[in-house]
């Protein structure tokens, strides 16, 4: 029996041939789906990796777009140590925002601003001022008016304290401070600048413009009829009074026992009764001069949410409390919730209030320059 006819050799050959092809083919197809294999495997893994990336890098993203920068202008000292620790870091740098001062006394950095007037994009987005100065850098079309819409913490601002041209911050009064171990409490603005001092006596650079002021009303005038203000500034220092370029270098003076009388905030009397000085503060007969701090921003402020969103952080309550308590400044809301004990110590009582001497702001702008080179180049001469 035959299993089949005899293969001839070219045909044996071709099967062969055909083999090796059919076995190379099946190597080739089996390499060829093992590197698709690879190649689908590599993808995934890149499509996984940078899947994995992305996600990583998401709430980097989203708090880049959440939060942004902002430049505040700002005092040096304890208030730019304490803006740091009780604004910026709670609520905004721990947050993602990016927040960059810009120190500098405020004379220097109203004339920058003014400077920079003409420039599309200012160096800063927020400006710290006094009451007169953030009135006058409006006046002078330096900065815009606040949209309240963008500060939601605004809605419990006390009454009286929502400004056109600024946010404010913090509030106290011009005081008497004074060494109760060395002089009897004076209890009038013409007391504490009484010649009789001579070089215990001391006075601020930086308060010029409340200095001159409580001066006028010293003299018997109004806050302001400042020329007999400036006689009596002008025979105390003729007396030996000294000038201290800071309110801290004033509370150094005090401390060492350089000075025992002067007059400053009372909040900042209730700061360095905490830390350690010895002083104490009267309000003067002739009724305190108000003091409000706050934030301006500028007409070319090139972050404007990095502003709003600083405005709101201030006016936290959270925040105004950390300032009654760190520096003795009464807060500018209603919902701070500051202890009883604190406000009695910082703050003032209705009548005491009824007798501030409001700062005429349109007098300030006016005859700033006047006061400031009177200062300069004649009392401190």
């Amino acid at each position: 029996m035959s299993l089949g006819h005899p293969t001839p050799r070219s045909s044996l050959c071709r099967v062969r041939s055909n083999r090796k092809q059919c076995t190379d083919n099946q190597s080739n197809n089996a390499r060829r789906a093992h590197m698709n294999r690879l190649l689908i495997d590599r993808r995934r893994l890149l499509t996984g990796a940078a899947a994995g990336v992305a996600a990583l890098a998401m709430p980097s993203i989203t708090r880049a777009q959440a939060a942004g920068t902002v430049v505040v202008g700002t005092w040096g000292g304890d208030y730019a140590q304490l803006l740091n620790q009780n604004v910026e870091q709670p609520f905004l740098i721990s947050q993602g925002w990016r927040v960059i001062q810009d120190q500098a006394g405020d004379p220097e950095r109203r004339a920058k601003m003014i400077a920079e007037r003409r420039l599309p994009r200012g160096s800063t987005d927020i400006q710290g001022l006094n009451g007169p100065n953030m009135y006058q850098v409006y006046e002078l079309g330096l900065t815009q008016e606040i949209d309240y819409s963008r500060i939601p913490n605004a809605q419990n601002l006390q009454p009286g304290f929502r400004f056109d041209y600024c946010v404010p911050h913090i509030y106290s009064a011009m005081v008497v401070n004074y060494n109760p171990d060395a002089v009897d409490a004076p209890d009038s603005y013409a007391k504490a600048f009484d010649p009789s001092h001579g070089n215990r006596l001391g006075f601020i650079d930086i308060q010029y413009q409340y200095t001159i002021s409580a001066a006028a009303l010293a003299a018997g005038g109004a806050i302001t009829d400042i020329e007999p203000g400036k006689e009596l500034l002008l025979e105390a220092r003729r007396a030996g009074a000294r000038i201290y370029p800071t309110n801290e270098a004033f509370a150094q003076g005090l401390s060492a026992g350089e000075i025992d009388v002067g007059i400053m905030w009372k909040a900042r009397t209730v700061q360095w009764q905490e830390s350690g000085i010895k002083v104490a503060s009267v309000v003067p007969s002739e009724g305190a001069i108000p003091y409000v701090s706050g934030f301006s921003i500028p007409q070319n402020a090139q972050h404007l949410d990095g502003a709003y969103a600083y405005l709101n952080a201030m006016l936290d309550p959270a925040a105004q409390r950390a300032f009654a308590e760190d520096m003795g400044y009464n807060p500018v809301v209603t919902n701070a919730d500051v202890p009883a004990e604190l406000s009695a110590r910082i703050g003032f009582t209705e009548q005491e209030v009824s007798l501030f001497k409001n700062i005429d702001y349109g007098f300030l702008l006016d005859h700033d320059n006047e006061m400031k080179t009177w200062w300069d180049r004649v009392f401190k001469a």
